[in-house]
């Protein structure tokens, strides 16, 4: 049986709803078009005690963007098993995924919020990619990686951004074929680098070592060599 005495929260406790709340907003809308007052109702409080546990609309988004970065970047653990096309199509639904579920707040935080352009936000976005980095690497099992690995890895997680960022903008092109397309443009980078040095030449060998018929790195090719034929 109910009271219908609403339980009191503790200070950690509501701060974790808070953010929980303010990411579902943020989620539905641009954090600009998000007030506090918006944040306090769905929340069930007053506003002056959003306040109480962070100083501004800010430190709030600043916080929500946090618990997002960290989720975002799991999306990019993925286990060590199967070739290496098919695990990287895996990584790429998860991403999309968040977009999907994320997208206004996903588009503020790359192109302009109100916590863009902080050291804080920065710092998140740039943990983030870091993170994506660092799997992606565990992946092609090269812990010290030379500069044009490097280059093409850190290239390929700026596109995947910018693919899902113009995806949003009407979601004109199907999601799944650009899940599959942004694993061929890995593959694709790959390449081209493999052709100007050797040491990339072995890893790309190596990536297409154990690629079954019907991965998505033997689709690619075989969509080239259609294509030159």
């Amino acid at each position: 049986m109910t009271t219908g005495v609403r339980r009191r929260m503790g200070v950690e406790e509501r701060r974790q709803q808070l953010i929980g709340v303010a990411l579902e907003l943020f989620s539905q809308r641009s954090p600009d078009d998000v007030s506090i007052d918006e944040i306090a109702s769905a929340a069930g409080i007053s506003r002056p005690l959003v306040y109480h546990y962070f100083p501004g609309k800010l430190s709030l988004y600043e916080a929500a963007l946090k618990r997002a970065s960290d989720e975002l970047a799991s999306r990019f653990v993925e286990p060590h098993e199967g070739p290496l096309g098919a695990r990287l199509l895996r990584v790429m639904r998860r991403f999309f995924d968040f977009v999907d579920d994320h997208g206004p707040g996903f588009a503020a935080l790359m192109r302009g919020g109100p916590a863009v352009g902080s050291t804080a936000t920065n710092a998140l976005i740039d943990s983030v990619r870091q993170a994506a980095y660092v799997q992606i690497l565990s992946h092609l099992d090269v812990p010290n990686p030379p500069a044009r690995l490097e280059l093409v890895v850190r290239s390929w997680i700026s596109l995947a951004e910018s693919t899902a960022l113009i995806w949003l903008d009407g979601r004109r092109i199907p999601r799944a074929e650009l899940e599959v397309q942004l694993v061929h443009d890995f593959a694709a980078l790959a390449a081209v680098s493999a052709t100007r040095d050797e040491e990339m030449g072995a890893l790309l060998r190596r990536m297409f070592k154990d690629e079954p018929a019907d991965g998505p790195f033997s689709e690619l090719v075989g969509r080239l060599v259609s294509l030159a034929s």
